[in-house]
């Protein structure tokens, strides 16, 4: 708990920035807050595949600390921060020019597309802010000193909280920018915790130990390491979040009301997966070092006790939302129409945990290993069962919305099922990275 508990509150990094532009949307209007379950996903589908390479660069930093090569760990850091600045603006140069015609084509509310269009417009800029967060993340993650983590991201939520409620409302003279200002707001927060991440790092961290205080010198072999650890994870993540980007597509085409309820069911999800994701990376960071130790034999013993202690700490919290969905759903709304029907959406997503906490312990697990490529194989195959799950549902039947929230519980069994023979193989052990 001691390495989990911060990597909790780090997560909040990017999950919050979303919870707390629907917390304030969801007092706007049914468009604004189905345009943000969109717009919010967009997003994410680029930045996770920039989250995806220091997820790649976190496993051999945790790989390097297991073995006490420490001032490797600085090399990676600087290769990893060169890499996804080039990447961020890659992203946002092509972004500005294709994702009004994307949107356009995807969307068929002219109102929400609009709304999309304008938040992305102000977001998508901050990819340079969050990637580099990532990266000093994959350090402090990978080294097991995670408690910058914790007050980075306290910072960030505080400040998106307070420029949320200044920029949609219109506060202290501003104007009222509705949606753009969550986007403006959660762009800014952003910015304001990566610049307390620096500050940090130059005062706090041994920066000789981990050969942080080196100059840059771009290494294209070290690169090539990293990215033949974080190329599968990098793509695994983009087809994760693009996949689920489909999901909202179709929900969007069931109506406005659909789309609406969905964003209010994915960020009270959010509430439990960001738990989740806690002990799942822990463990994929601790296998790291255990294999890097020579400890191959205790990773599967590690993975009985995260699971042991995700249901302990995740059921009561399922047995809360089952009790009190409505109270847990007027956090994110305060239109009284939209909370009744939002209920059974909430209670089936909230019962497809019972198989997602293995389901996401078991492929961090799995990614841990560092046999990345396994892992974006068995990512896809999920997936793919997911997205087939979903058209036919949404698409083809056209079925209530909580029935086609049960895709959660479809992707989360596959999960289970693929990674969990993959582990009991024993394939993995041995891997070289």
């Amino acid at each position: 708990m001691t390495v989990t508990y911060p990597i909790l509150i780090g997560l909040v990094m990017e999950q919050m920035l979303g919870i707390t532009d629907t917390i304030f949307l969801g007092r706007v209007g049914e468009t604004e807050l189905g345009a943000a379950a969109i717009a919010g996903i967009g997003y994410l589908v680029l930045y996770m595949i920039g989250f995806g390479f220091s997820i790649g660069a976190q496993i051999i930093i945790g790989r390097r600390n297991g073995e006490g090569e420490f001032s490797k760990i600085g090399s990676i850091f600087r290769q990893g921060m060169f890499f996804l600045i080039i990447l961020a603006t890659i992203m946002v140069i092509f972004s500005e020019w294709l994702a009004p015609s994307v949107m356009k084509y995807a969307i068929s509310s002219p109102h929400i597309m609009h709304a999309v269009t304008a938040y992305l417009k102000w977001r998508i800029p901050s990819l340079f802010f969050s990637f580099a967060a990532a990266m000093f993340r994959a350090v402090y993650i990978g080294t097991t000193k995670t408690k910058v983590l914790t007050y980075s991201s306290i910072i960030m939520l505080l400040s998106n909280m307070f420029l949320n409620w200044t920029l949609i409302f219109g506060h202290f003279g501003l104007p009222a920018l509705g949606i753009e200002g969550a986007a403006i707001g959660s762009s800014m927060s952003e910015a304001i915790s990566l610049a307390y991440l620096i500050i940090y790092t130059l005062r706090k961290l041994d920066l000789e130990k981990y050969g942080m205080e080196r100059k840059f010198k771009f290494d294209k072999r070290e690169l090539k390491d990293i990215l033949s650890v974080s190329v599968w994870s990098m793509i695994q993540n983009f087809l994760s979040v693009f996949s689920w980007m489909i999901f909202f597509l179709l929900a969007e085409h069931l109506g406005e009301e659909a789309i609406a309820i969905s964003n209010i069911v994915r960020n009270a999800s959010g509430l439990i997966w960001m738990i989740l994701t806690a002990f799942a990376i822990t463990g994929s960071t601790l296998a790291s070092n255990l294999i890097g130790e020579g400890r191959s034999s205790e990773v599967m013993p590690l993975i009985g006790r995260l699971l042991k202690i995700s249901y302990a700490v995740i059921i009561p919290i399922m047995v809360v939302f089952f009790i009190f969905p409505g109270t847990i759903i007027r956090i994110f709304t305060n239109i009284p129409g939209l909370i009744d029907i939002s209920i059974p959406s909430m209670l089936v997503m909230t019962a497809s945990y019972v198989v997602s906490v293995p389901g996401i312990i078991l492929f961090q697990a799995v990614a841990g290993t560092g046999n990345t490529q396994k892992a974006f194989i068995l990512e896809v195959a999920a997936l793919s069962i997911y997205v087939a799950y979903c058209y036919a549902i949404m698409y083809i039947i056209k079925a209530d919305i909580a029935v086609c929230w049960t895709a959660d519980s479809v992707y989360a069994l596959a999960t289970v099922i693929f990674c969990g023979l993959y582990l009991k193989s024993g394939r993995w052990k041995g891997k070289k990275i």
